[in-house]
């Protein structure tokens, strides 16, 4: 079966940066578009980013633009989000998501595939 596997969040002061990476497995993701959404305490799920596999096109939600990358590694089927000048707003548990679809959306309920998450603390 499908799974997607997040690591690498963690604790990080204002200004740093984290890796966090999805580990997919269970089938051939080339036709998939890959997101990532998060989750801070007390709000919705939200769009962060995503990749369309098959050709590397990327999207980003405005608060990440800029500061964050989306990156996909064929060999491995991990896809990476590398955040930069993370801020105390980044704060959220960061789920990885996989689409059938081929049309990219932002809309977390029409991904078929989740992540357990990962947790994220940014400190001011």
């Amino acid at each position: 079966q499908v799974q997607l596997v997040e690591s690498g969040g963690g604790l990080v002061q204002a200004g740093g940066s984290l890796r966090l990476s999805c580990a997919a497995s269970g089938r051939t993701f080339s036709s998939y578009v890959m997101g990532w959404f998060r989750q801070a305490p007390g709000k919705e799920r939200e769009f962060v980013t995503a990749i369309r596999w098959s050709d590397g096109s990327t999207y980003y939600a405005d608060s990440v633009k800029g500061r964050f990358t989306i990156s996909r590694d064929n060999t491995r089927d991990t896809i990476d989000l590398q955040m930069n000048s993370l801020i105390p707003e980044d704060t959220a548990v960061y789920y990885c998501a996989a689409d059938r679809s081929v049309y990219v959306t932002r809309v977390p309920e029409y991904y078929d595939y989740w992540g357990q998450g990962t947790l994220v603390t940014v400190s001011s």
